[in-house]
C-alpha cells in the first residue's frame, strides 16, 4: 500500500488508510511510536497512551552515579548575560 508525504503546517505527514488504521486497533488521538530501521519507518503501537515518558521511565537504568563536567562554551558572542 503506498501513501503520499504531505503538508501538515511546519511538519510532514503521512495519511494512514483506515484499512491499515482498523487493522492494528489504531484510531485518532491514539499514541505510537515511530523508529527508523535501516532504510524504514516502522510505526509501533504503544501501551498506556503517553506520548512521554515519566521522571521514573526516563531514569529506570540509571545507577545514581553522575559526575557533573564543567564546559567552556567560550567568549559572548551577543548580548548573553553571565
Amino acid at each position: 500500500m503506498q501513501t503520499t508525504i504531505v503538508d501538515f503546517g511546519n511538519s510532514k505527514g503521512i495519511r494512514l488508510p483506515k484499512l491499515l488504521l482498523d487493522r492494528m486497533h489504531l484510531s485518532e488521538n491514539d499514541t505510537v511510536e515511530v523508529v527508523a530501521e535501516n532504510d524504514s519507518l516502522v510505526i509501533k503501537k504503544t501501551e498506556g497512551g503517553r506520548a512521554y515518558k515519566t521522571i521514573q521511565e526516563r531514569f529506570a537504568g540509571f545507577d545514581g552515579e553522575y559526575e557533573p563536567v564543567k564546559i567552556d562554551w567560550g567568549k559572548p558572542v551577543g548580548k548573553e548575560i553571565w
